[in-house]
């Protein structure tokens, strides 16, 4: 029934909440927090009071890249979104139209051979499709091999028609987001840990909650396409696979905090759900057939209803009980996309619940 769901225009976050008016900051968001079919709603200061001492939060450290670079196809203008660093040196990018509103809008992919002239001099040359059921990312080869270089001095964050204007770079870095070694990092922000602020943080420790760092560098989500994830580089270290362990093996709860830690951490564990230490590629796509291994709850932002990212929420809480919650969602006028609002999904505590609880709107 979610896939039935429209959101409406007007529900999309166009800036950051601490923009909205003054007295506001990061936190400021609203909280909806669903348990099965139980929903209640709540800011999202009101966090770590709906976690309790021994959780685990996983958090994905990857910081994001100012992905989109202005170029040239002979005469015409396009927008570059580079989205993933190949262990080749090429890069999946997506090349995007300008649509004069600051912002940009779909294009076809390709031909192979078409050349792109970027900013200083260098050079990208189209090779083939990044996936053969999709044209829209390609592999491309870059003249310049120290991409995060361009990026930096050229580069600004993605960002799709529902927002109002540009933001600088920090607005998209979490409090989580530590600059990796060889300059790799995320195309679009891993959104869902955008609210924590150091506050927060602190408070969550001093609860007795505890966190557990991975590595998942996103690629580019187009926001026309809603296509399956593609392959990503993430890293689960050595530290956080035996905290997530541990955690496991205790009364604590696994909760993701996004879908990104939700696919590094579920593709770092065996069938028996033990996770070991591992890096590389995952193409792991997680769904309710699949189902989850590690993780009993996740703290998200709200999906389109076409997003595959619903498949996994699925998978951690049931298709009645996201239909619930998206219906809340939408009833209460919460806030879509990366600026928006976010939701906790917990472990039903009460498995023969049908009914909203008593602090639901």
């Amino acid at each position: 029934m979610t896939t039935a769901l429209r959101v409406p225009e007007e529900l999309s976050a166009r800036v950051p909440v601490e923009q909205r008016g003054p007295g506001l900051d990061r936190e400021s968001v609203r909280l909806l927090v669903s348990r099965g079919t139980d929903v209640s709603h709540h800011g999202f200061v009101e966090l770590p009071r709906q976690l309790r001492a021994g959780d685990l939060l996983v958090v994905n450290v990857s910081p994001t890249l100012a992905a989109a670079v202005d170029g040239k196809i002979g005469h015409a203008r396009v927008v570059v979104h580079f989205s993933t660093r190949g262990d080749d040196g090429r890069w999946a990018v997506e090349l995007r139209d300008p649509d004069g509103r600051g912002t940009t809008r779909a294009r076809a992919g390709g031909p192979a051979g078409t050349e792109v002239h970027l900013p200083g001099d260098v050079r990208l040359v189209l090779e083939e499709p990044l996936a053969a059921h999709s044209p829209r990312l390609w592999w491309a080869r870059v003249s310049d091999p120290d991409v995060p270089r361009l990026l930096r001095r050229h580069g600004r964050p993605i960002r799709y028609s529902y927002t109002e204007r540009d933001q600088p770079l920090s607005v998209y870095q979490t409090v989580f987001a530590l600059p990796s070694a060889d300059g790799s990092g995320s195309a679009e922000m891993p959104s869902a840990a955008r609210p924590f602020t150091p506050r927060l943080v602190a408070e969550l420790v001093s609860r007795g909650v505890q966190f557990a760092p991975i590595t998942l560098h996103t690629g580019v989500a187009s926001a026309e396409s809603h296509e399956p994830p593609y392959p990503e580089r993430y890293e689960v270290p050595p530290a956080s696979a035996t905290l997530i362990n541990a955690v496991k093996a205790g009364d604590g709860r696994i909760v993701a905090v996004g879908t990104t830690a939700v696919r590094a951490v579920e593709s770092a564990a065996d069938a028996d759900g033990v996770v070991r230490a591992q890096e590389g590629w995952t193409d792991l796509v997680v769904t309710p057939e699949r189902g989850v291994r590690v993780v009993d709850g996740l703290l998200t932002g709200l999906h389109e209803p076409e997003a595959s990212h619903l498949l996994m929420l699925e998978a951690i809480a049931g298709g009645a009980a996201v239909d619930r919650s998206y219906e809340e969602a939408l009833s209460g006028l919460y806030l879509w996309h990366e600026f928006g609002d976010v939701h906790l999904i917990l472990p039903d505590e009460n498995p023969h619940s049908e009914h909203c609880s008593s602090n639901c709107w």
